[in-house]
């Protein structure tokens, strides 16, 4: 995992019981205290899903759109997934050292939930 620096990659998710089904999806990597800071403020919309990283717990202030989180332990693997409405503090999770965020419903339909396992491939 390492750490990774701010700009874009693809997170890869197996999808189901299928060993061999990989869901690729664009990302992009928030690594500094600035791109985590912004993060998504501001966007009405996300292609693909932003990492940010070290994070442990997100907020959506002033954010103009519903989005899905998915926290991460240091071994990427999904920890939970929640669908947050703009003007919401997210509860930190103690294990979790990576946030995953993508448009509210992008998750389910990557696969994305509790107990999965996902990859990062930086660009």
């Amino acid at each position: 995992m390492g750490r990774w620096r701010d700009g874009r990659g693809t997170l890869l998710v197996r999808a189901g019981e299928d060993a061999d089904a990989v869901r690729s999806v664009p990302l992009e990597i928030a690594a500094s205290y600035r791109a985590r800071t912004r993060g998504l403020l501001g966007r009405t919309g996300l292609d693909g899903a932003m990492l940010l990283s070290p994070a442990s717990g997100i907020h959506t202030f002033r954010m103009r759109m519903a989005i899905d989180v998915a926290y991460l332990d240091r071994r990427l693997n999904v920890i939970a997934v929640r669908t947050m409405p703009p003007g919401r503090l997210g509860r930190p999770r103690l294990r979790a050292r990576h946030v995953l965020e993508a448009e509210a419903g992008a998750m389910a339909r990557w696969g994305v939930r509790a107990g999965a396992r996902v990859t990062v491939e930086v660009a």
